[in-house]
């Protein structure tokens, strides 16, 4: 009796040992990724702190205590993130990101700051690119505020007429017949060929920057939502019309709900097209904006305010298609029991 105690107590304790061994390992792979980010940071911050600048810049101590700071947040993420809810959810989710990003801007900050392997004024430090954003703001903000007055105009322009373009060509053969030929001679074309004429035949560099950009960003909002109005199955529009509906209803509540999905893939890639013809119309015609900017920073071989503006550009661009994100799903909140989304 005694002897089956015994074996049976050596068992539990095994048992729970081989528990708290799963749970530490449990513990450590979730946390652990974590751990590691904060580490980077806590490295970057070190970086900037220890070894001295090979030139004058001011940002180099707040830049550390910043990563100090950062590498603190990313373990309160790791070791607390159940307690935290959504965003602890959401900072564990971009846990291998912030590590990869540390390990990243050390490395930059090494290489340029600390020993200047890379050679200035081509290759700027992350302080350099901190000191635009303090010291050069005003003209930043200015150049950002002309940039998304003029690239909202544009593509709102473009995507209403490639809309009603591509409606009209996918609903009615006669439109198509006229119009197709049209679009497949100017739609290849690249939006920044058209610069000599539109500035020729705009009266302002202003108006003929938004018509390109309104170009570039119609042409396959047009394209796709063509697509997309073609591709409704018949079987809809019989339905309809056994209960009565005008042609105006099926064109309104049939067709375009239907091509919704296509429109809205034509708009991601105007989206996309209309930033790349702002910077060049901007670079050639226009006095203020971002693509000024970056020609003004090159012209005085101010790289690191370059850098800096094509940072900003990335995050609106980054921002607007967040952003259409969300009102497609708004409107295409249907599609998720249909679609894996």
């Amino acid at each position: 009796m005694s002897t089956y105690s015994l074996s049976d107590a050596i068992a539990a304790e095994a048992g729970q040992s081989t528990s708290r061994a799963r749970d530490s390992v449990g513990w450590l792979r979730v946390a652990g990724p974590g751990i590691a980010a904060a580490a980077v940071w806590v490295a970057f911050g070190l970086a900037c702190l220890h070894w001295e600048d090979r030139g004058d810049w001011s940002q180099t101590r707040s830049l550390g205590i910043a990563g100090f700071v950062i590498a603190a947040l990313t373990l309160l993420g790791a070791l607390g993130a159940d307690h935290l809810g959504k965003v602890g959810t959401g900072l564990r989710q971009r846990v291998p990101w912030l590590l990869v990003l540390g390990a990243f801007v050390t490395l930059w900050e090494v290489a340029t700051a600390k020993f200047a392997w890379l050679p200035l004024p081509f290759f700027p430090p992350p302080q350099a690119i901190i000191e635009v954003y303090t010291d050069d703001l005003p003209k930043l903000l200015d150049s950002v505020f002309a940039s998304v007055k003029l690239q909202l105009g544009g593509y709102v322009i473009g995507a209403l007429v490639g809309f009603l373009t591509g409606v009209s060509i996918g609903w009615s053969r006669s439109v198509g017949y006229w119009v197709h030929p049209v679009l497949r001679f100017i739609g290849p074309l690249p939006a920044t060929a058209w610069l000599p004429i539109a500035f020729f035949t705009f009266p302002s560099s202003w108006s003929a920057s938004t018509f390109l950009i309104a170009l570039a960003t119609g042409f396959p909002v047009t394209v796709l939502t063509w697509s997309g109005v073609a591709s409704v199955s018949n079987a809809y529009y019989d339905v309809a019309r056994t209960l009565g509906a005008k042609p105006s209803f099926l064109v309104l509540k049939v067709a375009i709900p239907a091509a919704l999905p296509h429109v809205f893939v034509g708009l991601f890639m105007g989206l996309g097209s209309s930033f790349a013809v702002l910077v060049v119309a901007e670079m050639i015609g226009v006095k203020a904006g971002l693509g000024w900017y970056l020609q003004w920073a090159q012209g005085w071989a101010a790289y690191a305010n370059m850098y800096a503006a094509l940072i900003v550009m990335s995050l609106l661009c980054s921002g607007a298609i967040t952003l259409l994100f969300r009102v497609r799903d708004h409107l295409l909140v249907w599609q998720k029991g249909v679609v894996k989304w």
